[in-house]
């Protein structure tokens, strides 16, 4: 027998519609979808159920009617791709629900403009925050189309582009497609922000062809890549061990105490692509070097805030993930601070050069219950000679690991 649900991808109009999916909708019990997809078959004599934020009562509803009630669920372009389809599918079973795929947007849209999109990133800020990911992609040089919601609507995202160095990127905004009033607006950043576009919206982001791309980033970049002050950074080889002990994630909330030059930060947003990264330092031109490299980078989910601390993270959201390169005589505090918001199972990684500092780090980390892990990096780097090379030690650096079983 047929599943009793039927999720049916409407492209981006009724005209989309095959002959098959129209007859499965023409015979429903139950006709559950937005209210705009829902209008477009007043005629039909059946029960109506309007999909709003509440998408556990949906499920409760479809569960409770599925036994005997033929139901259908519209949605707009493809179930499964950015759709409702795949929460259905999580929450009533992949053997309960039969899905019928339609047009996406993006195809959609490309088709209107006449060009191939196997290329294009596809980010979408609907009830998300994927700032991050997509500045990365623009400082690669991708084209990216973007699905936006009526918060993070066309003007806030041109916004965002010239906060970040991105005015030069070509914006075109598809509105409304499919319908009589469909509108395809190609402007720039600059002009988008002060304009008004509909709510039902497509934005595809062009970087200028002429334009540089940003630096390629990895794992332990080189310091002189970073706008820093003379030896005040995080050297790239303990950058990048201090890294590895953290065990970040791609949606870690992620804390930077004592960012200094924001090196740190930077690299965590290789992995920390759909979190959120906080740098806080205090000094004002350090400041101004975090925000250098944060362009520079393209880390757009990296937020600078200028703080002592620790009160500086009052106000920002508890961490997976806490990264204490400064402190001095605050450290404790600083720690007990961190480890009283750390989300379970959290790690914070702490660096230091003081024999001092790493007996406070690891009595506190140990008083709080912690889990305690120390290792002592020394690096010595090759310099030229007249007739060879000699090697410069640099200053031995402690990283102490403390994770909360």
């Amino acid at each position: 027998m047929a599943p009793p649900l039927t999720i049916i991808g409407m492209g981006v109009s009724p005209d989309d519609l095959t002959l098959r999916q129209r007859s499965i909708i023409e015979a429903a019990d139950i006709l559950v979808g937005g209210q705009r997809l829902i209008d477009h078959f007043g005629h039909l004599a059946c029960q109506r159920r309007v999909v709003d934020r509440d998408l556990d009562g949906l499920g409760d509803f479809l569960q409770e009617k599925m036994p005997g009630n033929t139901i259908v669920v519209l949605t707009s372009g493809d179930p499964l791709f950015y759709g409702i389809g795949a929460f259905l599918v999580r929450r009533l079973g992949a053997d309960q629900v039969h899905i019928l795929p339609n047009v996406c947007t993006v195809a959609a849209g490309f088709a209107r403009l006449g060009e191939p999109w196997q290329d294009v990133r596809v980010v979408s800020l609907h009830g998300r925050n994927r700032t991050g990911e997509l500045l990365r992609h623009l400082a690669g040089g991708d084209t990216v189309a973007v699905y936006t919601d009526p918060t993070r609507g066309p003007a806030w995202l041109a916004g965002l582009l010239e906060e970040n160095a991105f005015s030069d990127v070509g914006m075109c905004v598809l509105e409304r497609l499919g319908m009589p009033d469909e509108r395809i607006t190609r402007t720039t950043p600059a002009e988008a922000r002060a304009m008004t576009f509909s709510d039902l919206n497509l934005v595809i982001l062009k970087p200028d062809p002429v334009r540089q791309t940003a630096p390629i980033l990895f794992p332990g970049m080189p310091d002189h890549r970073f706008a820093h002050d003379e030896g005040l950074i995080t050297k790239a080889e303990v950058r990048a061990v201090s890294l590895s002990r953290l065990r970040l994630f791609d949606r870690a909330v992620f804390w930077d105490l004592g960012a200094g030059s924001g090196s740190v930060s930077i690299e965590a947003g290789l992995t920390v692509t759909r979190g959120e990264i906080y740098a806080v330092e205090q000094k004002e031109r350090r400041i101004r070097h975090i925000h250098e490299n944060r362009t520079r980078f393209g880390i757009g989910n990296l937020q600078v805030v200028q703080a002592r601390l620790p009160e500086g993270t009052t106000d920002l959201p508890s961490p997976d993930r806490v990264f204490i390169g400064g402190g001095g005589n605050a450290l404790t505090d600083i720690i007990r601070s961190a480890a009283h918001r750390l989300k379970p199972s959290g790690i914070i990684v702490i660096n230091t050069v003081l024999i001092d500092n790493l007996t406070t780090a690891v009595h506190t980390l140990e008083d709080l219950g912690f889990d305690v892990d120390m290792v002592q990096i020394q690096v010595s780097r090759a310099t030229p000679m007249p007739f060879s090379h000699r090697l410069e030690a640099a200053n031995p650096v402690w990283i102490i690991t403390g994770s909360r079983p």
